[in-house]
């Protein structure tokens, strides 16, 4: 075998005689390239195969997997990479027929899956090529065809292998289609027909006929009623099924339950209090956004005795709810009960007390819990890695030392719009495991108790620190000299920092994403040091920073190659800038709105140049200016226009904030 390996080497690397790499066996440059094949090094791949003949024979005989920016960059890449099995174009939203003829005939032996759930513009004919030519296909992901028809359904249907197959938003696709479908792929383990409108009963009735290897099934929001529900059920393989947004399914059409679908491990739905037997391997259960959970929809949970996690988001849940979920005798690893009302202090703590193996919690927005929650949660349950609690308003400052002193498993902890202090913020900071943590509108924190975080918590990625109004440059800088793995943070609407944050957050070489609308203190000069030392920006949100402007969009466009999406709203930005950034092949999401630079030449020309848009938002005024032909050649080429008609505002209204998360703006 090792024999036959270096002779494929030898094959693929003419000049190999004299190449000093010679003494290196194909395994260990294999090897090498799986280590980089990974988001760390985005370029390191491309970087290995330049270095010589053989390395670039050899990278591309192994790559099985692109992801291509264009449609236009295909033919190079059919050429380069002759054994690609993963073939993402989420990036191309100009893919035709003929596109997929040129894939399906270049690959028809090795492809495996396809994404095509952000792509355009191909046919019943195409997809037909795709899946005759390439018989190994096993996934295929067609979201978002909502021009696809019970044709292109027919069309799937030749895929004889297919196992995943993902038809979310395709609306125009019928029972009839999803018949072809049901027939044609007996294979299937995993069905999405979320937001299938015109896939009722029928068509899901045929799915539970023919496939019955199904193992995963979505079929919220579409129109099927308790009909079609036993048949489903009798799948016995089943172990993911979603109904959210089901509302023609009550609990008598869920109630059969009872009697099938051993198998089910999550059950996702809006009225489930008739669940009393079956699905014995239940694991999740989400109820998020439904009836009351009283004591007898809680006790239909007690035969399940591998459930995990519950989910009761939005809920009303009685005293005699939460009491009932006490006594259950499943090992719960996850609660969560983002705004729900009726959770108590009495009540949440006596259920911590009985679920001391819980690793998330969310209680997010359940206003009424005060310390003594926070004192049993953290008592009981000691080996918390997420905490989720925004908007806990009357949890006292002195509860957030309990969780630093108390849980030292902690991985994220969601605090925004809390009490919390530097004296908690050091306590927490003990938590050296801490990877995500928001302190959105906490105004009792500073650079002193930021000081603690950026001192010990070196693994964190994110940090949220939107509008905590009195942490400073100095707080930001300990962050970034102690946190060198920060790919995420937020300090939107501070007012004490300036471009020294950024210089300072420019040593974070994997930052992903940064958000400083709002900053008056920061300029082209701060944008810049973070464009030369975060290769790795994607995300970029500078609405309302006046004093950006075209100095700083330039070194974007040279150093930013990652950028996906920025928001330049009331920026400083001109014609130049706008044009500048057009050079960046991965920008695909632009928000530009009330840039006073700006002409409908100018941005026509970038729009233009910059050939990876797929949504743009801007000012309605625009529209009339530029052609309509301009406008409609952009669409074809997938990008889509968000018109927006917001008047000029300067500044933001500092209220509006607390309107959001909802909290009163008058004084008692």
């Amino acid at each position: 075998m090792k024999g036959q390996n270096k002779e494929k080497l030898r094959a693929l690397s003419p000049d190999s005689s004299s190449n000093p790499f010679d003494v290196l066996t194909e395994e260990v440059v294999l090897k090498i390239l799986d280590y980089l094949d990974n988001d760390e090094y985005p370029s390191a791949r491309k970087s290995f195969s330049l270095t010589c003949k053989t390395f670039y024979f050899i990278e591309s005989g192994h790559r099985k997997t692109i992801k291509p920016l264009s449609a236009e960059l295909l033919p190079r890449t059919l050429h380069r990479y002759p054994f690609v099995s993963h073939l993402d174009l989420s990036l191309c939203p100009c893919v035709d027929d003929s596109t997929l003829n040129m894939i399906s005939s270049t690959w028809k032996a090795t492809l495996h899956s396809i994404n095509l759930s952000r792509s355009r513009f191909f046919t019943n004919v195409g997809l037909s090529s795709l899946f005759v030519n390439c018989s190994g296909l096993v996934e295929v992901d067609l979201s978002n065809g909502t021009e696809l028809t019970d044709l292109a359904a027919s069309a799937i249907a030749e895929a004889k292998n297919l196992e995943r197959l993902r038809l979310a938003r395709c609306k125009l696709i019928t029972d009839m289609g999803i018949g072809c479908i049901a027939v044609g792929c007996r294979k299937l383990r995993l069905l999405c027909l979320k937001w299938c409108l015109r896939v009722g009963d029928l068509g899901v009735e045929l799915i539970a006929l023919k496939c019955k290897g199904i193992r995963s099934l979505d079929l919220s929001y579409l129109p099927i009623t308790e009909k079609c529900v036993k048949s489903v059920l009798q799948l016995q393989h089943l172990e993911d099924l979603v109904l959210e947004g089901c509302h023609c399914i009550d609990d008598d059409g869920l109630s059969t339950l009872e009697q099938s679908c051993k198998s089910l491990k999550n059950v996702t739905h809006t009225g489930l209090s008739s669940l009393t037997n079956g699905a014995q391997q239940l694991q999740q259960l989400i109820l998020a956004y439904g009836s009351v959970v009283t004591s007898d929809v809680a006790k239909c949970l007690h035969t399940f005795s591998k459930l995990q996690s519950i989910k009761l988001d939005g809920c009303l849940i009685t005293s005699s709810g939460i009491k009932a979920l006490a006594s259950l005798h499943a090992s719960i690893k996850e609660l969560s009960f983002s705004k729900c009302l009726g959770v108590t202090d009495e009540g949440l703590s006596f259920l911590v007390q009985s679920h001391k193996e819980l690793r998330k919690l969310d209680i997010t927005c359940c206003r009424k819990i005060k310390y003594m929650s926070i004192d049993s949660i953290t008592n009981s349950c000691t080996s918390l890695t997420s905490l989720r609690m925004e908007s806990c308003s009357l949890v006292p400052k002195e509860a957030f030392i309990l969780i630093g002193a108390r849980c030292s498993c902690l991985e994220e902890l969601d605090a925004t719009d809390n009490e919390i202090d530097d004296e908690g913020l050091k306590s927490i900071s003990r938590c050296s495991k801490l990877s995500i943590l928001k302190l959105g509108i906490c105004s009792n924190i500073s650079d002193e108790g930021l000081a603690n975080v950026g001192s010990y918590c070196s693994m964190l990625t994110e940090l949220d620190l939107y509008r905590s109004m009195a942490i400073s440059d100095a707080g930001i800088a300990a962050v970034a000299d102690g946190c060198p793995a920060l790919e995420m943070i937020n300090i939107a609407y501070n007012g004490k920092v300036t471009d020294n944050s950024l210089i300072s957050l420019s040593k974070c070489l994997m930052l992903k994403a940064l958000e400083i609308r709002g900053c008056p203190g920061v300029s082209s000069i701060g944008l810049s040091a973070i464009a030369v030392g975060c290769k790795q920006l994607t995300v970029l949100d500078i609405k309302k920073c006046f004093n950006i402007n075209d100095n700083g969009m330039l070194p974007l466009a040279q150093f930013s190659q990652n950028l996906k999406q920025i928001n330049l709203s009331y920026c400083s930005v001109t014609d130049v800038g706008l044009v500048a950034l057009a050079s960046l092949n991965r920008l695909q999401n632009m928000t530009i709105l009330h840039l006073a630079g700006l002409t409908p030449n100018g941005l026509a020309a970038a729009l233009l140049a910059c050939r990876g848009l797929t949504k743009v938002k801007l000012h309605a005024s625009f529209k009339p200016l530029l052609p309509q032909s301009f406008l409609k050649y952009m669409e074809a080429r997938g990008c889509v226009f968000h018109w927006r008609d917001k008047a000029f505002q300067k500044e933001m209204d500092p209220k509006g904030w607390k309107l959001h998360f909802g909290r009163s703006t008058e004084v008692p």
